[in-house]
Order: C-alpha cells, then sequence, then structure tokens
C-alpha cells in the first residue's frame, strides 16, 4: 500500500516526464532540425565518454535541485546546509551515473542495439526488475537515510534483509516504475549514443520536480 500511494503521489511528475521525453523522442524522428541537435549532442558523448556522464548528473541530480532549493526555497541565501548536501550528492550522482552508463553498453552487448519491440522489452525489463530493483534502488534508499540520518540510517545487517526491502525499499520501487518503466522504454528507443543525454534529460525534469514537491510538502 506504500508503495501504490506513493506511485499516486508521482503520477503529475511522471507524466510530465514522459510527456517530455516522448516529444523529444518524436522530434528526433519526424523535425530534422531536433535530430541535428541531438545528434549533436551524440557526438560530444561519444567523445567524452564516461566524465560526460559523470559531469551532466551531477549538474542534474545534485546542482541544480540544491539551486532551486537556494533560489526558491532559502530566498537566494545559501547556507551550509547546502555545501553538506552537495558533498553527499555530487560524488553519489556522478558515481550512479556511470553505472546507468555501463549498464546500457553492457546491455547493448547483450541483447543489441536495434530498436525493435524484442529488444527494447528486453533491455527494460534487465533495467527494471534487475539494475533498478537489485542495485540503484536499494543503493540508493540507503544513500538517502544516511544523508539525512547519520548514524541512524539502516546497519549494513539490515540492509540486506527481505524486512528491509519489503518496508524500505518496495515502497520506492513502485514509486519508480511508475515513472521510470515508460521514460526507459522510450530510452531505449533511440540510438545507444543518445541515451545516456535522454536519461540525464529525464533526471534533470524529474529531480527539479520532486525537489519543488518535497519542499513545497515540508513547508506546507
Amino acid at each position: 500500500m506504500a508503495g501504490i500511494r506513493a506511485a499516486r503521489a508521482n503520477l503529475v511528475p511522471g507524466l510530465i516526464v514522459q510527456t517530455a521525453m516522448l516529444a523529444v523522442v518524436l522530434a528526433y524522428y519526424f523535425y530534422p532540425p531536433t535530430t541535428g541537435w541531438l545528434d549533436a549532442m551524440a557526438q560530444v558523448k561519444a567523445r567524452w565518454g564516461f566524465v560526460y556522464s559523470a559531469v551532466a548528473a551531477v549538474i542534474a541530480g545534485a546542482m541544480l535541485p540544491e539551486i532551486l532549493r537556494v533560489l526558491v526555497f532559502q530566498r537566494g541565501k545559501a547556507g551550509r546546509s547546502n555545501l553538506r548536501s552537495l558533498l553527499f550528492t555530487v560524488p553519489f550522482w556522478g558515481i550512479m551515473a556511470v553505472t546507468v552508463d555501463v549498464l546500457y553498453r553492457v546491455q547493448g552487448m547483450w541483447f543489441g542495439t536495434e530498436v525493435t519491440f524484442s529488444v527494447v522489452a528486453k533491455k527494460v525489463i534487465f533495467d527494471q526488475f534487475i539494475y533498478s530493483a537489485f542495485f540503484s534502488g536499494p543503493v540508493t534508499v540507503w544513500f538517502y537515510d544516511f544523508k539525512n540520518h547519520g548514524r541512524n540510517a539502516t546497519r549494513p545487517a539490515e540492509f540486506l534483509t527481505v524486512a528491509h526491502y519489503r518496508e524500505q525499499v518496495l515502497p520506492v520501487m513502485f514509486a519508480t516504475w511508475g515513472v521510470w518503466i515508460p521514460v526507459v522504454s522510450i530510452l531505449y528507443s533511440l540510438p545507444p549514443l543518445l541515451q545516456i543525454p535522454m536519461y540525464i534529460l529525464a533526471l534533470t525534469l524529474w529531480v527539479m520536480i520532486y525537489t519543488w514537491m518535497s519542499e513545497q510538502k515540508r513547508i506546507g
């Protein structure tokens, strides 16, 4: 039930991200100026590789939410709490983006790079129900628990229990699946070199919307 409530709470921001991503993909295939712009972005990704993934994710997942928090919710006044937050989130999102980049490359070798229903379906299933369910989801839950609560965070022994997964991780996964299954389905419908740039775009939209919602809820 907690997972279903979380999915419902994320319905509107999730639809915003999904609609934006679908619009970009349609523009890529049917609007030549967008095709050229995205192909140029793909070439940048090809030149910079993992560095591109890490730097772009740090901007999207760590810096933009903190800038939004300072400008909108702290009236432009940055404090030590913002610096402390960045000290946690900058390395976290940089590392996570590199793991996503590795995931996309490995799946290309395993399942192929053709944009067919079979290939896309295999990638979506592995992405969401293996990688996300057993690595990125649990790690993200633990990381933000540690960031927000310090020594009260889940101990390693508890982290590996079924009870912890059911009570702490599974609700997050329901919310994640509701938003990201459609998003990664769209991502895998693009050429490989565009998948990470589009992942970064989706991450940017998602964290900005989620930051706005969480701060509004805290203030209210």
